[in-house]
Formats: structure tokens, sequence, C-alpha cells
């Protein structure tokens, strides 16, 4: 996967484009700063709905919730250890097939 353009580029380009003259096209824009035309789209969707422009989910609550689902993700597998712990233990604390008990 490549990495990300730094915010401040994507800023800048969304910017341009957004204050482009009459008869310069987006496509122009986007071979100017090296970024493919369909990227660009995508700023400019993401930026309107950042702006509250469009309706969807903002880049601040999209990392809000890809750290809550990290999390989740965690206290699940934590849970599934401590699941797994109590089970090995209350076997640990059974009598064994032998016993003698009366």
């Amino acid at each position: 996967m490549p990495k990300p353009y730094p915010r401040e580029f994507r800023d800048d380009v969304v910017r341009v484009a957004r204050n482009r003259e009459d008869g310069v096209t987006l496509e122009q824009i986007a071979a100017d700063f090296g970024v493919h035309p369909m990227t660009l789209t995508k700023w400019l969707r993401q930026a309107d709905i950042d702006d509250g422009v469009k309706p969807g989910t903002t880049t601040s609550e999209s990392a809000e919730l890809r750290e809550a689902r990290r999390r989740i993700r965690l206290l699940e597998q934590e849970n599934e250890v401590l699941r797994r712990a109590a089970a090995y233990l209350s076997q640990a604390n059974l009598p064994g097939k032998g016993s003698t008990r009366s």
C-alpha cells in the first residue's frame, strides 16, 4: 500500500481545485500535482463531508471509529484469555478420576 499523502499537501490540492478558474479541469490539477484524478475527486468529496456540505462520516469520526474498533478487538482478546484461564483453573481444582473420596 502506498504511503498516504501528507495532510497539508491534500489540503493544498483541494484548495487549488476548489478555487480553479473556469476551463481548468480536475484532471489538469491532478496531473499538475502528480495525483490520480480519482484520488483528487475522493479528497474533494471527503473535504465536503468534513466541512458539513455533504452528509457522511467525517475524517475525525472515522479515526475515532478505527480507534474504538481496535480497543474493542483488544478487549475481546483479553476476555478470551481470561475465559480460558478461568476454565483451566477450574479444571485444575477438580478431583481426578482416581480419587478415593468417601
